[in-house]
């Protein structure tokens, strides 16, 4: 089993529901997971690809959300295993989101970085003692393979901008 990235692009009245009924926008995202033009996965990619943007230099934390749905430090439970858990959880904690505003932002952003800007002057290693997920010692490719989700991402941020949309982000 992985830890996979995920994104829903939502209108402004979907995220205005969604953060009134996250049961709601859990099942929307559910429903439209094969929309490729509304849904859009970096799959184990989404640490790695979280790293190397945020070496770029990138201000928008387009993988985790800049946004809270929810109280994070409040809605923090122990679980009946003793581990921390969220009372809203969709796979590894609680949805988060992106305003039209910063979705816009993060497509003009990302317009400007190419494949090569992303994994230019980074060592494997690095990533290493990062302690990105996943481990990736033993997988010489694993920068090249994120870097070339970057295309797909551009271009899913792009007509999000464009369309005025939010985007909902979450790890399953």
């Amino acid at each position: 089993m992985s830890i996979n990235g995920n994104w829903l692009r939502v209108t402004p009245a979907e995220l205005a529901r969604a953060k009134d009924d996250l049961d709601w926008a859990y099942a929307h995202a559910r429903d439209l997971s094969e929309d490729a033009d509304r849904a859009h996965s970096t799959g184990k990619a989404w640490h790695s690809l979280a790293y190397l943007l945020f070496r770029c230099g990138f201000g928008i934390p387009i993988v985790s959300g800049a946004e809270q749905f929810i109280d994070e430090s409040v809605g923090e439970v122990v679980n009946e295993h003793g581990f921390l858990a969220w009372e809203v959880d969709w796979g590894y904690g609680p949805p988060r989101y992106l305003t039209p505003g910063q979705v816009a932002a993060a497509a003009a952003e990302l317009a400007d970085i190419t494949e090569d800007d992303l994994i230019r002057d980074v060592d494997q290693a690095e990533l290493v003692e990062a302690e990105i997920y996943p481990d990736i010692s033993d997988r010489l490719g694993e920068l090249t393979w994120t870097a070339h989700c970057l295309p797909g991402v551009k271009q899913f941020f792009a007509l999000a901008a464009k369309d005025g949309d939010a985007i909902i982000c979450w790890l399953d």
